[in-house]
């Protein structure tokens, strides 16, 4: 297996063998504390072909309190999916745990099939330091997470860290291995709590917001691909794209997939922001449903293919800032494929890619 990075306009290749088991890779081992780059090159966290899926919780750590100028819309209507940037807000934090302890907290389902046993879990989070205030970058890599029913457990970023102060605003991505609380967990909501990020307003506007990822087994599920990849790279529009190449699929004719999308800082309204997957040599094709146009695939949402994602605990519609995404491949997928080549765009101030993760039916 093969992941291609578009650095600069020059590809840099990462060459990886392609396996038959559950594999994580040695990125994954920690490092040292603290330890950032501006850009984190793309690798495969994990990859495996079994029967089983990948299935993920999303939910935002700051939303809007107040509008700060004339023309945007109330809060409450941004909140239930009205036209609304961050950067038009005053900027809060979401808290529902109800812990004097932690300043910002939510939560969300994680919904497994009944028969299926967790294979990899891993927490990605991420957010702007910069806005009414400035938050130090110390805390950028430790967050609390809770099992369903069970009390926080501090976790620490175990891979180098996304951080980039520029532009106005100051973002970074952070990540973790999770898998031993999630594997041993109950059925339900996980709550995420103190992700380092600011309140006020700013003219990039502020964000947050973090993803679950898990990779399961199930004698029951198709035989799948499945794929988790992570780094920090920024689409904008020094950089108006950025490719990312998927080998060794084997997807047959007709088979079925879904790609997730994990980024930090994306406008709802712009109209500039792209998606699209082209298999082996075909032309792209672009990625749209219900909630993500075509012409706006990064637009403040955490949605399922088209709609909105449930069980979450607030469940805005608009994220102000915060993307956590699965899209339906069926379209792309069904002459089948070999490889897929992800594409990312933009044409406006653009975005932060943090995470990407694959699931497809595949052949021996």
């Amino acid at each position: 297996m093969r992941v291609n990075l578009v650095r600069g306009g020059r590809y840099a290749f990462c060459a990886l063998s392609a396996v038959a088991v559950a594999v994580v890779l040695p990125q994954s081992v920690a490092v040292p504390a603290g330890k950032e780059a501006t850009q984190v090159p793309f690798v495969e966290r994990y990859r495996a072909v079994e029967h089983g899926g990948i299935v993920r919780a999303a939910n935002v750590s700051a939303t809007c309190e107040s509008a700060v100028t004339k023309a945007a819309v109330s809060c409450a209507q941004v909140q239930k999916g009205g036209a609304g940037r961050n950067n038009n807000y005053e900027m809060t934090y979401v808290d529902v745990d109800k812990d004097a302890n932690t300043y910002n907290s939510s939560r969300a389902d994680l919904r497994l099939p009944k028969n299926a046993t967790v294979t990899y879990a891993r927490l990605y989070w991420g957010g702007n330091l910069l806005a009414g205030e400035h938050k130090p970058a110390k805390d950028n890599g430790r967050v609390l997470f809770a099992e369903p029913g069970g009390e926080y457990k501090e976790v620490i970023a175990d891979t180098t860290m996304g951080h980039r102060n520029a532009e106005g605003a100051d973002a970074y991505a952070a990540s973790a291995d999770v898998t031993d609380i999630v594997r041993y967990s109950n059925p339900g909501a996980f709550t995420v709590g103190q992700i380092n990020i600011a309140k006020g307003h700013s003219k990039p506007g502020t964000y947050g917001g973090w993803t679950l990822v898990v990779a399961y087994s199930d004698p029951g599920a198709p035989l799948r691909t499945l794929s988790i990849l992570d780094g920090f790279q920024t689409v904008n529009a020094a950089r108006p794209d950025l490719f990312l190449d998927l080998e060794d699929l084997n997807i047959p004719k007709n088979g079925k997939g879904v790609l997730g999308v994990v980024s930090y800082d994306g406008d709802r309204g712009l109209g500039k922001n792209a998606l699209a997957v082209a298999r082996d040599a075909a032309a792209p094709v672009a990625l749209r449903d219900a909630a993500n146009p075509a012409d706006d695939a990064m637009n403040s949402t955490i949605t399922n293919n088209g709609k909105p994602a449930p069980g979450r605990q607030p469940a805005h519609v608009n994220t102000l800032g915060f993307d956590s995404d699965v899209f339906d491949l069926k379209s792309a997928l069904k002459p089948g494929a070999d490889e897929l080549t992800v594409g990312f765009g933009t044409k406006d101030e653009g975005y932060h890619l943090g995470a990407l993760f694959l699931q497809a039916d595949t052949r021996r």
